[in-house]
């Protein structure tokens, strides 16, 4: 429970593993590979930001969504592998960010999940990421993340 404790030190607790909102599954385990499908930063059913940033969502208040959607990727990770401590790397992050006409910053939002990581498991948590603007996301949310993490067998 090492990486649960850091991130209690840290000022955090896992919400609940969040509902898909369609026909799909939260995560597909292959082998030692986890691949966690996109959310968008929803904490325990309710999404704290709407809009895009640049425009009516701030760069902080996006940084912000994006570390709520690591929480939810993590109590994913949770649910799948009974314990955080089974994850070996974070492999790779790809995020998408719902941008006003202008806004070029994305990787700053995005290192609100990609900052969470490296915190919880330091060089483990470093990793292949992209940060895509985008013209719009489900439910006008401002940021949606996926991941995929090696797990140890």
């Amino acid at each position: 429970m090492e990486i649960e404790e850091r991130l209690k030190q840290l000022g955090y607790i896992l919400p609940a593993v969040p509902v898909p909102a369609a026909n799909y599954i939260g995560y597909v385990r292959i082998g030692n590979l986890l691949f966690i499908g996109g959310n968008i930063g929803r904490i325990n059913g309710a999404l704290q930001y709407r809009g895009k940033v640049g425009d009516a969502v701030t760069l902080e208040q996006a940084y912000d969504a994006a570390r709520n959607c690591a929480l939810n990727h993590l109590a994913i990770m949770k649910a799948a592998l009974g314990d955080l401590d089974k994850v070996e790397r974070i492999v790779k992050v790809l995020g998408y960010v719902n941008v006003a006409p202008g806004f070029i910053d994305m990787p700053k939002v995005v290192n609100g999940e990609s900052d969470l990581l490296v915190e919880l498991w330091g060089e483990r948590g470093r990793h292949a990421r992209a940060a895509v603007g985008v013209a719009s996301l489900s439910q006008d949310s401002p940021v949606e993340t996926e991941i995929t993490v090696q797990v140890r067998d």
